[in-house]
């Protein structure tokens, strides 16, 4: 069998992995969008925007519902892509809403190319308009998603059969354990999707994966240690208290509106019903923050046991008094004209699009407020660019020095840190591991990941470029 890696390669998103089995049968492991290299050209199949023939593609294993592991399948429909993807039911109810979201970004996009195409002196609208997709090509593809679920082996062929193993990072979000049959030899591959960590607010810990003979394995905190998510209250609790308390102003988080915002919220309610929040309101800015919600609630059984007793005795996981949840722009933009102490939690948590540039431009200068930066952020995002480099803030003809204070807390990532993906390479004896793929890193990460691996015996590491092929 050959695979090939046409993404997440020395970078953290468009997580696309291509096998091909010796009968010609063909998976893609995820199908994600690219979000630090889309001005880039890419290499592609004649006629297509991918680097392969879509329609050749048998099967898609999804491993969670983020875009820049499922957001560009229905970019596969489009160019003839008939086969089933496979999904935990959380993963393709989140993928669902996270897809519309992403069409509807798109159709944005093209009426404004479609308006500015012929016009001199217009700004040009950012990516490529050949991978553009609208709901209807969203809808198309939902059709031919298959929920499965945790543990439970699927036949997709008489000599191929996948596995989707619990690993935390998001509600559904799972390991995809490969059996393949070639030549009367069964092997065994394990692709990590991104790696939970234990104790994470809502989900349940990652599950001990098994033997294989070749794992890719994600790298995103190859080099760097957590807070323990223990101390997430604790955390939270504390930047509030400086924030709105001591200096009566306003916080303003960006989280991604699917797994961030419901950590946050979560902890959020936890406080508040320990009397340990101040009576301040707090606005969830998000429309999918409030619809990836109900999701969360829909699917308890599949959190962990103490968010399920949560759920049990208070009803809901997320609503309490303070919380007020934000749908239309108009109210969005008003919160502006709101002086009282507040939190603001709004997407996106890199700051690349969404409702919470508003609220950064509108209070850059403001030096009474604060704003929390709780996950990853890529390089060239301005996220990023705020975290490291930003002395003041372009706004209209206007450069505002940023008088805000800048804060970033790893408390809430999604991501295992490294202390994590040690501990899941681990249960891989290298004697066994025929070979060990590090993806989904920048490349300071991946490294010093490997650097780490290496000390601790594994020597079968190869870290690949996109569309580097391997024979396994």
């Amino acid at each position: 069998m050959k695979l090939t890696f046409w993404g997440a390669c020395r970078q953290v998103t468009g997580s696309m992995f291509h096998l091909e089995l010796e009968d010609g049968y063909t998976l893609l492991i995820d199908c994600g969008m690219d979000m630090e290299n889309a001005q880039e050209p890419q290499p592609h199949y004649p006629g297509s925007t991918f680097p392969f023939d879509a329609s050749r593609v048998n099967t898609v294993l999804l491993t969670h519902a983020h875009i820049d592991h499922s957001g560009k399948i229905p970019n596969l429909l489009r160019e003839d892509f008939e086969g089933q993807v496979y999904c935990t039911p959380p993963t393709l109810a989140l993928a669902e809403l996270l897809l519309k979201d992403s069409a509807s970004i798109h159709a944005k996009k093209l009426k404004t190319y479609h308006k500015n195409k012929y016009k001199s002196g217009k700004k040009k609208v950012e990516g490529n308009p050949a991978e553009w997709y609208v709901d209807k090509h969203v809808n198309d593809s939902l059709r031919q998603f298959q929920g499965v679920d945790f543990n439970r082996k699927i036949k997709i062929t008489p000599q191929l059969y996948a596995t989707f193993i619990p690993t935390g990072h998001l509600l559904g979000a799972a390991n995809i354990l490969l059996e393949v049959e070639e030549n009367g030899t069964w092997k065994k591959l394990l692709f990590s999707g991104d790696i939970g960590r234990n104790h994470y607010p809502l989900l349940s810990n990652p599950q001990t994966p098994p033997q294989v003979d070749y794992l890719i394995c994600e790298s995103t905190y190859g080099n760097r240690q957590h807070k323990s998510t223990d101390q997430s209250e604790e955390e939270l609790e504390k930047v509030i208290q400086q924030a709105c308390v001591e200096t009566p102003g306003r916080l303003i988080i960006p989280a991604f509106s699917v797994g961030r915002t419901q950590a946050i919220l979560y902890t959020l309610n936890k406080l508040y019903l320990q009397n340990r929040l101040p009576f301040i309101k707090i606005f969830a800015d998000s429309p999918m923050a409030y619809q990836s919600n109900r999701i969360y609630e829909r699917y308890a059984s599949f959190l962990n046991p103490e968010s399920q007793a949560f759920k049990e005795q208070h009803q809901s996981l997320f609503n309490f008094d303070n919380l007020s949840y934000i749908e239309k722009t108009k109210d969005s933009r008003a919160l502006s004209g709101y002086n009282a102490p507040c939190i603001i939690i709004s997407a996106s948590g890199m700051l690349e699009g969404g409702r919470i540039q508003h609220h950064i431009k509108s209070n850059i200068n403001n030096p009474n407020c604060t704003i929390l930066m709780v996950g990853y952020v890529a390089e060239g995002t301005f996220g990023h660019d705020l975290l490291h480099k930003l002395k003041s803030l372009k706004v209209g003809s206007k450069e505002i020095p940023i008088a805000a204070t800048i804060r970033q807390t790893d408390v809430f990532s999604g991501h295992g840190d490294l202390q994590d993906l040690l501990s899941f390479v681990g249960q891989q004896s290298p004697g066994t591991l025929q070979k060990l793929f590090l993806v989904h890193g920048e490349e300071r990460s991946i490294q010093d990941f490997q650097q780490t691996l290496s000390e601790k015996g594994y020597q079968q590491i190869e870290v690949p470029e996109r569309g580097q092929s391997f024979e396994l």
